[in-house]
């Protein structure tokens, strides 16, 4: 079996980790091949001008059609929540803490950043975050690698950054995080954390082996997710956040939805109790949450934020 993944450290350390499952699976470990994604050749601008998620899954997409790959390593907020053509998404079989760290040797938190401190970010989700609870503070973009950006902290070109705790501790740069980011206050993107391997549809050898490695009350969790997400044809140009969190057969779901100024926001908050199709009803949940925004926000908030480039 032949694995495709992006070339970072960061996508690389995700890989190998899926790669001694499947060993464990076929009795060999995979071979790699690495592609640096169109998302990966942009690196100074955001990447909701240039085309949004979608840009991190093209060239694995294309190499998994032509038969280069057999399966492919994302993390599963990458994805769009409409797959391509032919590609199937095959499993989710972890996630680490979802939440955001706060990054920074100037404050403990966002509460403590001084007026005015600069906070570098590439997620549009992030800045309104930042700016709803701190219109006060300035937002430039920062993109790169989990280890570029950390370095542009330590080099005082910004104050504060945020960035994926499932990342660091995938690289074993946790001890940077000066904390850790209340979900309620600012939710994470929508399946943020969690890996996700995709192979072609119609190679169902493939699919069903690689779906012996799925978590299926991770399954529920993000179908939740993904389905608010769907709702509201979210991308890299809508700001949204999202978390459900499963005990039991109780079904917790927080997602909200701000302008990209932080000036205003849309929230949902909700219980499920789950049945036997409790991956279904977890989707059903998000979904609805999710067009109810629509209705209070207004038919036109999505294509208002796209007429105005955001």
């Amino acid at each position: 079996m032949k694995l495709g993944s992006r070339a970072s450290p960061l996508a690389m350390a995700q890989s190998r980790q899926m790669a001694a499952l499947l060993a464990q699976l076929i009795g060999e470990m995979p071979s790699f091949q690495t592609f640096v994604t169109s998302g990966d050749r942009i690196a100074d601008r955001r990447l909701q001008d240039q085309g949004g998620k979608g840009l991190f899954t093209k060239e694995l997409d294309e190499a998994l059609l032509d038969g280069r790959i057999d399966a492919a390593i994302h993390s599963l907020k990458d994805l769009p929540t409409r797959m391509a053509d032919g590609i199937a998404l095959a499993a989710i079989p972890s996630r680490e803490d979802p939440r955001d760290a706060f990054i920074s040797p100037k404050a403990r938190d966002l509460k403590s950043l001084k007026p005015g401190a600069v906070v570098g970010t590439a997620s549009l989700r992030r800045q309104a975050q930042i700016l709803h609870l701190r219109p006060d503070l300035q937002v430039m973009t920062l993109r790169g690698s989990v280890e570029t950006r950390l370095n542009r902290i330590d080099q005082g070109r910004m104050d504060a950054t945020f960035l994926a705790l499932a990342g660091l501790m995938r690289l074993g740069l946790e001890s940077h995080a000066a904390s850790l980011v209340d979900v309620d206050e600012m939710p994470p993107a929508p399946g943020q954390g969690a890996l996700a391997i995709t192979c072609r549809a119609d190679d169902g050898t493939t699919c069903e082996l690689l779906a012996r490695l799925s978590n299926p009350a991770l399954e529920t969790v993000i179908a939740a997710e993904r389905g608010f997400l769907e709702a509201l044809d979210g991308s890299c140009r809508t700001p949204i956040g999202a978390l459900a969190r499963r005990k039991d057969n109780q079904l917790h779901f927080l997602g909200e939805v701000l302008t990209p100024d932080g000036k205003k926001r849309w929230r949902r908050e909700e219980w499920l109790r789950l049945g036997d199709d409790a991956t279904a009803e977890a989707a059903r949940l998000g979904y609805k949450l999710g067009h109810e925004i629509r209705a209070e926000a207004g038919e036109d908030f999505i294509q208002s934020l796209e007429k105005r480039g955001w």
